[in-house]
């Protein structure tokens, strides 16, 4: 799996065009009513991960708890409890199933919002009009190879 993580003052996104099919949406969003067209936070780390074929072969549980251990380590070295996390398929060449990608997110989001964060995911199967405020220094922005 493959992270990189912005802290960033505001993001904002708009869904542009969709990228999958119908059927392949409906994975991830059984009732199209579901999906959040546009989106604005303040103050929160934006997490673009990618799950690999790789992360397939370990549990499920394990991957979870390392995407949610890395993504609170990068909230509190940024002072906040605010994660969005994007699916962003252009970090490797290994690319896991739908299924597996919407179950992490899932389950990652669970965990954060479980223990004190405010978690929330950019809609999957869309490219989307991003607006970023992220500003320079030293922990605003961390690659993440788990």
């Amino acid at each position: 799996m493959k992270v990189l993580v912005f802290y960033t003052k505001r993001f904002a996104y708009t869904t542009s065009e969709q990228n999958l099919s119908d059927e392949e949406l409906s994975i991830f969003y059984p009732d199209k009513k579901q999906i959040e067209h546009k989106g604005e936070h303040k103050d929160c780390i934006t997490a673009f991960i990618q799950v690999e074929a790789e992360d397939e072969e370990k549990d499920l549980k394990s991957r979870e708890k390392k995407l949610a251990n890395h993504l609170k380590w990068v909230a509190r070295k940024n002072n906040t409890e605010n994660i969005v996390l994007h699916s962003f398929a252009h970090l490797s060449a290994s690319k896991a199933t739908l299924e597996f990608t919407a179950n992490l997110f899932s389950a990652t989001q669970t965990r954060l919002n479980n223990v004190s964060y405010t978690a929330s995911q950019t809609p999957f199967g869309f490219f989307l009009d991003l607006d970023m405020e992220a500003p320079g220094f030293s922990m605003a922005r961390v690659w993440g190879d788990l």
